[in-house]
């Protein structure tokens, strides 16, 4: 391997982050430790989050442009590691490829598998990219001396941050584009679109929430079974690039039809829609048409706010295409089935038979196994921090840049290669 050979003053090269001042700080942490941090800026709202040296702006255009741009970056600086989010932008893909040809390390930072207060920090990306192994006799032998995680929360951020952020970042994008006149979004909505579907949102969040929270508890108090189906964000790469679907309505469509084909007369369903949804396409609409069409109206419960771990802890089983619910379902012992590529679709963790099985015999996670898994994701790829408060930020960074200074990403033991998750064939069909 040529890491050995690499000096031990590394160059880091960091490319798009989170509208969070964490990589800036994870870069201070790196040059403190004696290494070289770069940044490549593709529009204003990356240089107001890096506000620190080392950083050049790229305004060309993409594809071949930005891959000569980069290429030739890497060479100039002898770039040893990438760093960025979402490897599934299309700038990231091309300079991802550029760096495997020279044999740069990549570290994808995320949010974290667990929730609230934890990053993920991966080698090479998440899901159908992910080197975390799939053998439950590996990961069970490879967490067998670790310790359970603290499942404290350590760490609080506010809504407010978090918007004021998205804003600092998103509005001098729209505002300022000329000064990147040849940049493009990797999201599916106009940010100011997607504000102004925010901002209806809230204006109903009070009402809507009053609502849910009376058929929580309405579910709580019943006898009837039900499944749990969490929808995703539209725009989110999880859905676009690791699952069977180019669009939610697919997923909506496949599993409310075998829904009302496959399971019991007596068991509902609980559609949740994703609580950071711009509202620009109406869910309910959709899903209540459908259900209509398949005559389960009956059955059907959608569900718009409240605390979805209440409904996960008495819920028969959830369905996901690979949302992080599966996870927390999966920490209550509850069964899990999924759709598309994700890191906890593990034989003895999630249910592996069919979705048509699935409503009306829903598997559980075998202890063992779950238990090893958990251990194992915290301590090889997961840190305790947020992206928006001041401590969750420092916390996050001092961690990130000691698993980088120390490349023990990954590690102990959860590093598999090639990628042990194949990337699902996208299904040939048409939303409606």
């Amino acid at each position: 391997m040529a890491l050995q050979n690499r000096p031990e003053r590394r160059v880091f090269l960091f490319l798009q982050g989170p509208s969070s001042p964490i990589f800036a700080k994870i870069a201070d942490r790196l040059e403190a430790k004696g290494h070289r941090c770069l940044r490549i800026n593709l529009n204003p709202g990356d240089q107001i989050f890096w506000r620190r040296r080392g950083g050049y702006n790229y305004r060309g255009r993409g594809g071949d442009n930005w891959r000569n741009y980069a290429a030739s970056f890497m060479d100039r600086h002898t770039v040893t590691d990438l760093i960025l989010l979402g490897e599934e932008r299309p700038y990231h893909q091309i300079a991802i490829e550029v760096a495997r040809d020279r044999n740069v390390t990549v570290s994808v930072v995320e949010m974290g598998y667990l929730r609230p207060d934890w990053l993920t920090i991966e080698r090479d990306g998440m899901s159908s990219n992910s080197h975390f192994p799939t053998d439950p006799g590996q990961i069970v032998d490879a967490a067998r001396t670790l310790p359970e995680p603290d499942w404290n929360r350590h760490y609080t951020q506010s809504f407010t941050a978090e918007a004021a952020y998205d804003l600092l970042y998103n509005l001098p994008n729209v505002f300022l584009w000329f000064l990147f006149p040849h940049y493009r979004r990797h999201a599916l909505f106009h940010p100011l679109a997607e504000y102004a579907g925010w901002v209806m949102r809230l204006a109903g969040s009070r009402k809507r929430n009053a609502a849910a929270t009376a058929l929580i508890d309405e579910l709580l108090a019943g006898n009837a079974p039900f499944f749990v189906f969490p929808l995703q964000l539209q725009t989110d790469f999880q859905l676009r690039a690791h699952s069977p679907y180019d669009d939610q309505r697919e997923a909506i469509r496949q599993i409310l039809t075998s829904f009302a084909s496959h399971a019991p007369r007596e068991a509902d369903l609980v559609v949740k829609i994703h609580p950071l949804d711009n509202g620009l396409i109406n869910w309910r609409t959709v899903v209540e048409n459908l259900a209509t069409r398949l005559d389960i109206s009956q059955r059907l419960r959608f569900l718009d706010g409240g605390d979805l771990n209440a409904l996960l802890n008495k819920g028969a089983g959830v369905v996901t295409v690979n949302s992080t619910v599966g996870l927390h379902a999966l920490q209550l012992d509850t069964p899990v089935k999924v759709l598309g590529a994700a890191i906890f679709d593990i034989a003895g963790l999630s249910d592996q038979a069919g979705l048509d099985q699935f409503w009306s015999h829903p598997t559980p996670p075998e202890k063992s196994v779950r238990a090893a898994f958990f251990r194992l994701l915290a301590a090889a790829i997961q840190v305790r921090g947020n992206f928006y408060s001041a401590a969750g930020t420092d916390a996050g960074a001092d961690a990130i840049a000691e698993r980088l200074h120390n490349r023990s990403v990954n590690q102990p033991g959860a590093f598999v290669d090639p990628p042990p998750r194949k990337r699902p064939s996208k299904i040939t069909s048409h939303h409606q």
